[in-house]
């Protein structure tokens, strides 16, 4: 339960509160847990959790999500010391509005795609995409015949206005990717990282424009790096399904203008592949906590069209989670992982990684590394390495993350005496 924990702080929390002394009118049923926590003075805060999600509320003022008092609830009910009962008025009015906003959002999901099939929407969007990418495509040329100097001192201003003309074309992945050379540092070297990315985009342009000659993995790669978006309806009915034992190796949240999104790395036990499942929250709701870091699930996936097949949905589970710890390889065997990847997907930013047996070390300008048993290494990307340090204790662990262009960003750790510990 720990390990929908949004940090340690939080996790200790819950510890304090996971007293049944101080809960009452507590009870459960098959999909829900709620209970009445005394606070500070004379405050008591309600706190519900709908376990099918898993998904909470409490009348806590706390920000976090979940709260500790959330935390502590799902500990109590885990030990097996709240009884079954009759839902009280205001955790069913709770639970039966989550039920109502799923089925609203449902119709929408499913009128949205089925105005997103009709031919003339179709037909308008592809020549407004085709028009906005003619225009970058201009726009790319114009940078690279003027010179990259005039972009050292350039304003946030220059990119964001080929963003926003690619986000009125219907663009708006790629839109993305423009501003994101606006956050290129200006250190040494910078234009040619600069010309790198001004690169990428132009081969991406000219991958869409041939679109209908590509391979129909790839041809998926293109159009979702573009903007196109594939129904989930879609994918569930004819997306390739997989079914594994697939561990929770790591998550991570990312907050852009008013749209939260929750990346969650699996890997499977028997194919060794790894998926991507994606979760999106505005402001007022719930990220999907349904897959918890150290966990391993029996479920079946489908996967999205791509070129590798990664990002995928939780098509059917088969049973509860459990514990589980990933495999992991050495630093070499990632590496020809990641270049298998790349060599299909040129414009990939990030690919999860799973390395057995590492110890850190110290670089000659101090920064951390991941060392496996053969010497060889990669650099880690850490705000604050003590939790990873304090967890090896100069010994062996098992290192989940996100390798990027920066570095390996650790997201989960294994150890043999802690267990599972979230970064």
């Amino acid at each position: 339960m720990l390990g929908l924990a949004s940090d340690a702080a939080s996790a200790k929390a819950a510890g304090g509160v996971a007293r049944p002394a101080k809960w009452s009118a507590t009870g459960c049923d098959g999909e829900a847990v709620w209970g009445e926590c005394r606070g500070s003075g004379s405050s008591v805060y309600r706190t519900c959790a709908d376990r099918t999600e898993p998904a909470f509320r409490c009348s806590c003022p706390s920000r976090k999500f979940p709260c500790k008092h959330a935390l502590g609830l799902l500990l109590l009910w885990s030990d097996g010391t709240i009884d079954e009962g009759p839902r009280p008025g205001w955790a069913a009015e709770w639970l039966e509005e989550r039920r109502a906003r799923a089925d609203k959002a449902a119709e929408r999901r499913v009128a949205s795609a089925a105005k997103a099939r009709d031919p003339r929407t179709v037909e308008r969007r592809e020549r407004r995409v085709d028009d906005g990418l003619a225009e970058l495509d201009q726009w790319l040329r114009d940078q690279v015949a003027h010179g990259l100097a005039q972009a050292e001192k350039a304003p946030y201003r220059m990119w964001d206005d080929a963003a926003r003309r690619l986000v009125d074309a219907q663009a708006g992945a790629l839109a993305g990717q423009v501003r994101g050379c606006a956050a290129i540092t200006r250190q040494p070297g910078w234009p040619g990282l600069l010309l790198e990315e001004y690169a990428l985009l132009r081969l991406l342009v000219r991958a869409y424009r041939r679109r209908d000659e590509l391979p129909a993995g790839l041809r998926g790669t293109v159009r979702s790096r573009v903007g196109f978006t594939v129904p989930q309806e879609e994918v569930l009915a004819g997306g390739e399904h997989v079914r594994d034992l697939w561990c929770v190796t790591g998550a991570r949240d990312t907050a852009q203008d008013l749209l939260t999104t929750r990346r969650v790395w699996l890997l499977g036990r028997r194919t060794g592949r790894p998926a991507l499942v994606l979760s999106f929250a505005a402001p007022g709701t719930s990220l999907d906590a349904s897959l918890v870091v150290g966990t391993e699930v029996d479920a079946e996936l489908a996967f999205y069209p791509g070129s590798p097949p990664l990002r995928a949905l939780v098509a059917e589970r088969h049973g509860a989670a459990a514990p589980g710890r990933p495999a992991g390889t050495s630093v070499r065997g990632f590496l020809d992982e990641h270049a298998a990847a790349i060599a299909d997907d040129p414009w990939l930013d990030r690919w999860p990684a799973v390395l057995a047996g590492v110890r850190l070390a110290r670089g000659e300008r101090g920064e951390l590394f991941a060392s496996d048993p053969s010497g060889d290494a990669l650099p880690l990307r850490l705000g604050d390495p003590w939790r990873l340090l304090a967890l090896s204790g100069g010994g062996p662990v098992t290192l989940a993350g996100e390798w990027g262009p920066r570095g390996l960003r650790p997201l989960a750790a294994w150890h043999d005496d802690e267990g599972t510990v979230v970064l």
